[in-house]
């Protein structure tokens, strides 16, 4: 029976700067979603694919960051899930690379690597069957967006027939298509290989450099390490057009996670998609027993909110939260420990960890991606 293994990529506490002061206080991919860590979103989309043997989370935090929750989620999935600590980065692909012998140790037939910092429904079946149809080394899930947005990300020309990846390039300066990488990917075992020819490649290069030392000297300074390799830049770009990957479209929703802003949009995103995967996480409320809920929202069980409070569209609300009577809450996620007093009212913010809302107070931005972060003590006397 073929095995599938999958690879998540973590980064690390100097990635993701541009999430500050939500990471400050916990390691990014553990900041909850849809009361979720960001993490458990892709991890349970893996779960969902057949033969799957192990899922590796590779990045530079300190193991202990990872450890309790790698254990229950292995206990939660019945599924072994190991967390790899990189002694460096290596780039996207290097840091595959570098592993190769614990992916490969269940000889698996196929690999997903994933980004932890991308929100989709990950259609990672129907990803691996469209993957063996090609027969090529690797498949990229990509989706169209506007011109406009388009160069933040890799854009790519697809055949539109065979869905052979013809071009690739990472944030061009102009225009070259609509069609961008979404940064989740199905390899073939081959994609060591590709990635050991381009050690190989820049060895060569080194050692033809090494004519004079003034010519040394400004190679180095301008070379990688010989170890770091991007998947992007050194794997895709060079391979487009040689037959050996290929594109999987998805129309559904994406984005990516980046800043505090997006974490708030991608809550909804996952909230809503609950409905349909897992409509038992989501709160459910009368006013009478319980508080009232409209739309998608999500209550932890150690949480305590009065009857008279009114909760959502889009909130998230972690643990041993205390909610008093009268409260509002509409898009925002309230974190661990918070309390929340009569009357207040909080709107497309998050609320941080241990905070305090006093009675009457509120708390609300104009917009999603200007939301407010609340990490201190608000009182009106």
């Amino acid at each position: 029976m073929e095995k599938v293994v999958a690879v998540i990529m973590v980064g690390g506490p100097t990635k993701g700067t541009r999430f500050r002061p939500l990471s400050f206080n916990t390691p990014k991919p553990l900041f909850p979603l849809a009361g979720q860590p960001m993490v458990h979103h892709p991890i349970s989309a893996c779960k969902r694919i057949p033969n799957l043997a192990q899922i590796f989370l590779i990045g530079f935090y300190e193991e202990r960051e990872f450890a309790l929750y790698v254990s229950s989620i292995s206990n939660e999935l019945k599924l072994p899930v190991r967390y790899l600590k990189e002694d460096k980065p290596h780039g996207s692909a290097g840091g595959l690379y570098y592993f190769r012998d614990m992916i490969m140790e269940d000889s698996p037939s196929h690999i997903f690597l994933l980004n932890c910092d991308v929100c989709c429904n990950f259609p990672l079946t129907d990803m691996l069957e469209a993957h063996k149809r090609s027969g090529g080394m690797g498949t990229m899930l990509v989706i169209k967006v506007s011109a406009e947005s388009a160069h933040q990300f890799g854009e790519l020309v697809a055949d539109p027939i065979t869905k052979e990846l013809l071009h690739y390039t990472e944030k061009p300066e102009t225009f070259v298509s609509d069609l961008i990488n979404c940064g989740v990917y199905v390899f073939t075992p081959d994609i060591f290989t590709a990635i050991h020819d381009v050690f190989t490649h820049r060895e060569d290069r080194a050692n033809i450099r090494r004519v004079s030392s003034f010519e040394a000297l400004q190679a180095a300074t301008r070379a990688l390490p010989v170890d770091f390799v991007r998947l992007d830049q050194d794997i895709l770009s060079p391979l487009a057009g040689k037959k050996q990957l290929y594109t999987y479209e998805t129309t559904d929703f994406w984005e990516q996670i980046k800043t505090p802003g997006m974490s708030l949009k991608c809550s909804a995103l996952y909230l809503a998609q609950f409905k349909m995967n897992s409509p038992h996480l989501l709160a459910r409320g009368d006013g009478i027993m319980n508080a009232s809920v409209t739309g998608d929202v999500f209550i932890h069980p150690s949480a305590k909110v009065h009857p008279t409070a009114k909760i959502g569209p889009n909130v998230s609300i972690s643990a041993n939260v205390r909610v008093g009577a009268g409260v509002r809450l509409i898009s925002c996620i309230i974190l661990d420990d918070v309390e929340i007093k009569e009357n207040a009212v909080v709107i497309n913010s998050i609320v941080g960890w241990k905070s305090s809302l006093g009675k009457w107070s509120r708390v609300q931005a104009s917009a999603l991606l200007q939301i407010n972060i609340c990490q201190s003590t608000l009182r009106i006397l």
